[in-house]
């Protein structure tokens, strides 16, 4: 036989006790509600730069930190610190790495000792325009790459500057044949100055801050550094008379935001999206501003009495063939390295590919060039 309970009445006392908890329940829910979320990550990182923020090169990371406010709603900036303040320029990778400092900003190349692979991000002889580098690195396995060959040290790359393709240097000779490299002592970083060693010049890596009194003094009889907008602002005019033509050693070159792994994962999936969504803003405005910027500067240097020159076709000839002996031991020796060549001129193919079949013939795209000046002189 089944039992049913007898209900029990509520006394007045009970249903106090029953309405102040149910109160005091819904004041903390409420709490809950209306606090702050949980702070994640660094709202400020302090960024150790490999160049002076006066430069276009060092400028770059302060463009980062004002798109990463406008990203985050002010919530997350940067703290960009000039050469040498945080660590020695040259010691970034590894500080970032070890996480004696949050965040560098950098040119890839500097860590080629270490990292191999990004001789090619930071400067590829013969290599590919600027716009197939951006396509490549962002469209294509670019970023996925190097990302993979710093995931050993612990490092997340943000690769968030690209420059245009870089001048031939500075020389205090001329240089008309392939013989003028021959004892020549210059300033070049990366796979470029093992092309130049075949030729017979002494190179050495200089820091940037360093060049002008190499040059002065004549620690080098040649350096390349940058693009015009850069070597103007250093001073390079002043020291050398030459300035050649094209960058052979240097199609693109890649600059990067570094930040500690660890620092990057206390970030949410949110925030790390906001990272990149400045880092894309900061590559685009980098692309926008450069190209127009370095004819002007050349036409100022001219002014001042630099004599722009083209190397001659038998030394490009000659440095192109350098290029291919350099290429092939690179690519035997690293097979990172092989892999990303690959990927990336297979990549570049596509894009030529595209643009020769857009290609207008060259009478009608000189005489819209044409009429384009005449209208703006009017």
């Amino acid at each position: 036989m089944l039992h049913h309970a007898t209900p029990r009445h509520t006394t007045p006392t009970r249903r106090l006790r029953l309405g102040a908890a149910i109160a005091a329940a819904v004041a903390t829910t409420t709490l809950m509600a209306a606090a702050p979320a949980q702070a994640e990550g660094p709202k400020q990182l302090d960024v150790a730069s490999t160049f002076s923020t006066k430069n276009f090169l060092g400028a770059g990371a302060v463009r980062l930190s004002e798109e990463l406010k406008s990203a985050t709603g002010g919530e997350v900036g940067l703290r960009v610190h000039e050469p040498g303040d945080l660590v020695p320029a040259f010691e970034v990778f590894n500080s970032v790495s070890s996480g004696a400092i949050q965040a560098g900003w950098d040119w890839m190349g500097y860590w080629a000792g270490t990292v191999p692979i990004t001789n090619l991000y930071g400067a590829l002889p013969f290599g590919p325009s600027p716009e197939a580098f951006m396509s490549w690195m962002w469209a294509g396995e670019g970023t996925e790459l190097i990302q993979a060959a710093y995931d050993p040290y612990g490092v997340k790359v943000l690769p968030c500057f690209i420059s245009p393709q870089e001048t031939g240097g500075w020389y205090n000779k001329e240089i008309n044949s392939p013989d003028d490299f021959k004892g020549l002592s210059m300033r070049i970083s990366g796979l470029g100055a093992k092309v130049l060693n075949k030729l017979g010049a002494s190179t050495q890596l200089v820091p940037g801050s360093e060049i002008y009194l190499a040059l002065e003094r004549g620690r080098v009889d040649a350096t390349e550094f940058s693009v015009p907008q850069v070597d103007q602002a250093m001073g390079f005019n002043e020291v050398a008379k030459y300035y050649y033509f094209p960058g052979w050693h240097q199609s693109a070159s890649w600059f990067s935001l570094l930040i500690n792994q660890q620092v990057w994962d206390s970030y949410s999936d949110q925030r790390k999206a906001q990272f990149q969504t400045a880092c894309r803003a900061t590559l685009q405005w980098a692309m926008a501003e450069a190209p127009p910027a370095q004819v002007r500067a050349i036409h100022e240097l001219e002014a001042k009495g630099v004599e722009v020159k083209r190397f001659p076709e038998p030394v490009m000839t000659a440095l192109q063939k350098a290029w291919g002996e350099v290429l092939e031991e690179e690519k035997q020796t690293n097979p990172d390295f092989a892999k990303a060549y690959d990927s990336l001129m297979k990549h570049a193919a596509l894009i030529d590919e595209w643009y020769e079949l857009q290609a207008m013939p060259q009478p009608m795209a000189m005489k819209q060039a044409g009429d384009a000046e005449e209208g703006s002189a009017q």
